[in-house]
């Protein structure tokens, strides 16, 4: 799928793995401190992942579509942030679960982030809670049929 800043494609844990895994890495581990046992899980192999990659063709971000509806571990590195890499990212992935018949998509927002989120049609609900000592806020997407 092409987009303004570069190109992002959805595949399977086996193609993204060592791809995603270093902007994954930066962003998480390094700037926001997430233990890497946090940040790495067992429900990877079983999701869908963006890949948004720069003009240059190295991969700036990423994202995951969990089986359930659950959009997560958005990642974008610093350098390509404020580009539009994000809202590609989530676009792609709102993309996949509308192809995969999904009629809701959900995530835990970063509270900074929640006005990144609002700006994609998701809507908070529930308190705020503490997530690898980072507060997040629930929120949801209703999809359509067709776009």
């Amino acid at each position: 799928m092409k987009r303004a800043q570069g190109v992002v494609t959805v595949t399977a844990w086996a193609q993204a793995e060592a791809l995603v895994m270093p902007v994954r890495t930066e962003v998480f581990v390094v700037e926001q401190g997430v233990p890497m046992e946090i940040e790495r899980d067992l429900l990877d192999p079983v999701c869908r992942h963006a890949i948004a990659r720069g003009p240059g063709g190295g991969v700036i971000g990423t994202g995951r579509l969990l089986p359930d509806g659950h959009i997560g571990r958005m990642a974008v590195l610093r350098s390509a942030r404020g580009a539009g890499v994000g809202g590609a990212v989530l676009e792609a992935l709102i993309d996949e679960a509308l192809r995969l018949g999904m009629v809701e998509v959900a995530l835990n927002a970063q509270t900074h982030a929640l006005g990144f989120y609002l700006r994609h049609g998701f809507e908070p609900h529930g308190d705020v809670f503490m997530e690898a000592d980072i507060a997040h806020r629930a929120m949801r997407r209703a999809l359509r049929a067709a776009r």
